[in-house]
């Protein structure tokens, strides 16, 4: 297998083409991608002429419409030659073998289901946020693609991250939690009772009801949730994060003994910083659908375009898909034959 081409949406997230660009340079000087930069062609070559590109594998493709970050999916999907949906076709067409963007998550997730379709046993595509924990990582998801759920959709999500899991993080046997209000199988509300009840009789490594603190401890590879509540909790942990962060910052620059701890302390808080840094993990993949997207943080810096790339790459060079294909269609085999 070749090296593999990421298809970018150049004007997505709030700093515009500028950091994505840069991003897409580093991407293609550090990792072993192809990168198609997507959007108005005039303009990204007014980006690209600060950086010298002799030699890498870059190209530009033109898409003179841009979705605004706070466009509305009902109009943002006319715009037929918008640098999402030119650089989701360039993927559907087989011109490039994954797709990612830091713009409207839910512009993104509307304009991929209609250019590339989901997933054969997929009803809903779900979102995923991977999180560090104290053994390695954490997928959660749904974190904001499906408010509303059902549950068959949280026993797709189960599913999905399981095979992400494994795919990319190589875990043998992932753990999966479905997130409730308690470890008992009665906690919780009725669509969590029910969807406990049909992960337990699969061939998952379901390990039962998980709590919030659970996404850290290393106990579980994969919490399951509904978009509503994945998304409060995204939002709530990265912004806990900063303020940790900054508030350990500004404790240690309050006196000239704390300033020197700090100063001795830098390797330590740098490896820190790096190992909650959502930068460091670049974006979210959208499971389910057929094609292998990524959508990153609306704040994405150039290094956070970087790995959302890197991410990209990964998650086709995996070959989730195939996987998450293959145990949906043995969940929907065991479901019918208990029903029977």
């Amino acid at each position: 297998m070749g090296r593999p081409r990421v298809a970018v949406d150049a004007m997505g997230g709030d700093h515009g083409a500028t950091e994505v660009t840069e991003g897409a340079v580093l991407a293609c000087r550090e990792l072993e991608v192809e990168v198609s930069l997507v959007g108005p062609e005039a303009e990204l070559r007014r980006e690209l002429a600060a950086f010298d590109v002799t030699g890498l594998p870059l190209e530009v493709v033109d898409a003179p419409e841009v979705v605004e970050m706070g466009e509305k999916v009902s109009r943002s999907i006319f715009k037929k030659r918008s640098s999402i949906q030119v650089a989701l076709e360039h993927v559907r067409n087989g011109k490039a073998d994954a797709f990612f963007s830091a713009g409207n998550t839910a512009v993104c997730w509307a304009i991929a289901k209609v250019v590339l379709g989901t997933l054969s046993e997929v009803d809903r595509p779900g979102l995923a946020a991977v999180f560090p924990n104290r053994e390695g990582r954490t997928v959660l998801l749904d974190v904001g693609a499906n408010a509303q759920c059902k549950a068959r959709n949280l026993e797709e999500f189960a599913v999905m991250g399981s095979a992400y899991s494994q795919g990319v993080f190589h875990a043998e046997s992932p753990r999966v939690g479905l997130m409730s209000m308690g470890e008992e199988e009665t906690k919780g509300s009725d669509l969590t009772r029910d969807v406990h009840e049909v992960l337990r009789a699969s061939s998952l490594n379901f390990l039962g009801n998980v709590e919030g603190h659970d996404v850290f401890t290393g106990k579980v590879d994969v919490v399951v949730m509904d978009g509503f509540t994945g998304n409060v909790m995204l939002k709530a942990c990265e912004t806990l994060a900063e303020f940790m962060i900054e508030l350990i910052r500004e404790e240690l620059l309050s006196s000239v003994r704390t300033r020197v701890g700090a100063w001795l302390s830098q390797p330590a808080f740098r490896e820190v910083r790096r190992r909650s840094d959502p930068a460091e993990t670049g974006g979210a993949p959208l499971l389910g659908m057929k094609g292998c997207c990524v959508i990153g943080h609306g704040k994405s810096s150039a290094r956070a375009v970087m790995h959302g790339i890197r991410t990209a790459a990964e998650f086709f060079a995996s070959g989730v898909n195939d996987s998450i294909e293959t145990e949906l269609r043995s969940l929907g085999a065991r479901k019918e034959a208990a029903s029977a």
